[in-house]
């Protein structure tokens, strides 16, 4: 067989952006992932493209910069699974904040009397930086809200008289990685989920692949492996690195929606934290995230009690109404495997990506930390750092590229959706909404001429009709019902037990 170009272990979203960034300048590739694409880091994210309001306080200006552009390319090149949405952060000059950013430690000494307290003015100023590092073109600028007139206010304490509302972005995380290997794999790269690598090692000027599924060469080896990246460098491919990560949890809960409206709230702790709560599935609130070092397995991290007690206090020194954990209807949580800079807490780790590449031999690049919103970018900077190994790669491309059904501009959602119903009268508003936002245009090859229900096959609850279920096995790699309502969409949030179950069987008697 002929060596790829290039190998990758992972298939998160960084891997899944390599792959597809490489493909699509004509270069031979493999990726290969241990479970499920988007199992780990890469679908249990907070869910936005966003430039990290936060990382203003630790003067992470590139980060942010690099992040903002990326938000307005991003939402581009995928209008099905990314919109724009307004973010809500409310102010009340009584807040005091126990903060060890490098911002309040100087405004501590430079104004001891602003101690513990992040002022309005400073705030602001964060907001117009936010507006402005980017080249903000489609997203609507920072306002000042009334939050005694203004809707938003209504679930709020009293005590939160003004807000000011910022614009950042909404991603379906785990469809974003999918839909990168499927562009990817109609590029010419070859997807090989379920299939861990075992070892890696330099033949001559080759890399030596050995994996579940056989044994592959390459011309370069690109090591992706999120939590697992040191392990992967370390005891799969035998290379020293000096370069490490810290395993960083990040907690979510779920609970029944606790407003009315569109907007997300940014809300500030006394820790010196913040979370956010974010409308999610049109009937939930989603509120998180944590940053608690990790200790143990990455595979299965555990939002514990104590976390989901602490999301729950947060958000209650904001709402009306208390949230408890008899809410809760869902807790994800992640491992975050930040680049290890050194930082006293896990909250101050830099989210920067490193790209470590050893030239000892046949070339491994090794990805240490990064951030979804980033993931593009980083792959173009990998194919920088990989250009001297293969000088017939073409240029860059994948800026403003469609992924697979978001062929078509962010202000045509609507008619799409209209154009689903009138073509199939049996779909419910809610059910072509749910199709165009996770499908786009394939929504239509999915649905095909069903003129009924009937057309599509058994049908599984929650909308989940066969036709569907076939289409996530044969074009999006899903093998089990895990797969499916927890990550190619979040239809386990509707249906029981028994229907999941169903589900599963009908899978794999089906594979």
């Amino acid at each position: 067989m002929e060596p790829a170009d290039i190998f990758i272990i992972g298939g998160g979203v960084n891997g899944t952006g390599i792959a597809r960034d490489a493909a699509g300048r004509g270069l031979k590739v493999i990726l290969a992932e241990q479970g499920d694409l988007a199992q780990a880091t890469s679908s249990a994210s907070t869910k936005l493209f966003h430039g990290g309001l936060r990382y203003l306080e630790y003067f992470e200006f590139h980060l942010v910069r690099e992040s903002l552009r990326e938000r307005e390319t991003l939402l581009v090149a995928m209008p099905h699974i990314s919109w724009p949405m307004r973010f809500v952060l409310p102010y009340s000059p009584d807040m005091r904040f126990e903060s060890q950013t490098p911002t309040s430690k100087l405004l501590s000494t430079v104004m001891p009397w602003m101690k513990g307290r992040r002022p309005a003015w400073l705030i602001r100023l964060g907001l117009f930086l936010y507006d402005s590092l980017g080249g903000r073109k489609i997203l609507p600028a920072t306002k000042k809200l009334d939050l005694r007139t203004d809707p938003v206010g209504k679930p709020l304490q009293d005590r939160f008289a003004f807000a000011y509302e910022y614009s950042d972005c909404w991603v379906e995380d785990a469809r974003l990685v999918v839909l990168n290997a499927r562009d990817a794999e109609e590029k010419g790269a070859t997807i090989l989920t379920r299939t861990r690598v075992t070892e890696a090692r330099r033949e001559g000027d080759l890399w030596r692949v050995e994996t579940a599924a056989g044994t592959f060469h390459a011309r370069a080896l690109v090591n992706a492996g999120g939590p697992w990246v040191e392990k992967v460098v370390k005891d799969t491919a035998h290379v020293v690195t000096r370069e490490g990560i810290r395993l960083v949890r990040g907690s979510h809960i779920v609970v029944p929606k606790l407003f009315d409206h569109d907007r997300a709230y940014f809300f500030q702790g006394e820790d010196g934290r913040i979370i956010f709560a974010i409308p999610y599935e049109q009937d939930f609130t989603l509120i998180g995230t944590t940053d608690q070092d990790h200790q143990g397995d990455p595979a299965h991290p555990v939002c514990t009690p104590e976390e989901q007690d602490y999301l729950c206090a947060f958000a209650s020194n904001y709402f009306k109404v208390p949230v408890t954990r008899d809410q809760v209807v869902w807790t994800y949580s992640g491992v975050r495997p930040l680049y290890n800079d050194g930082a006293s807490s896990a909250q101050a780790a830099t989210r920067e990506y490193v790209l470590s590449l050893e030239t000892s031999g046949a070339p491994i690049l090794s990805v240490f930390g990064g951030k979804i919103t980033t993931y593009r970018r980083l792959a173009e900077t990998a194919l920088a750092k990989l250009s001297p190994f293969f000088p017939q790669a073409r240029g860059d491309w994948t800026a403003r590229a469609p992924l697979p059904g978001g062929d078509f501009p962010q202000g045509d959602v609507a008619r799409l959706r209209e154009d689903l119903r009138r073509g199939h009268p049996f779909l419910t508003e809610e059910w072509a909404a749910r199709m165009i936002r996770a499908y786009g245009t394939d929504a239509q090859k999915i649905l095909g001429t069903a003129a009924s229900v009937d057309d599509l096959g058994r049908t599984f609850g929650a909308t989940l009709t066969e036709a569907e279920v076939r289409w996530l096995m044969t074009r999006e790699y899903a093998r089990t019902a895990e797969d499916v309502v927890w990550r190619r969409s979040k239809l386990g949030l509707r249906l029981t037990a028994e229907q999941i179950a169903v589900l599963d069987r009908f899978m794999r008697e089906a594979a």
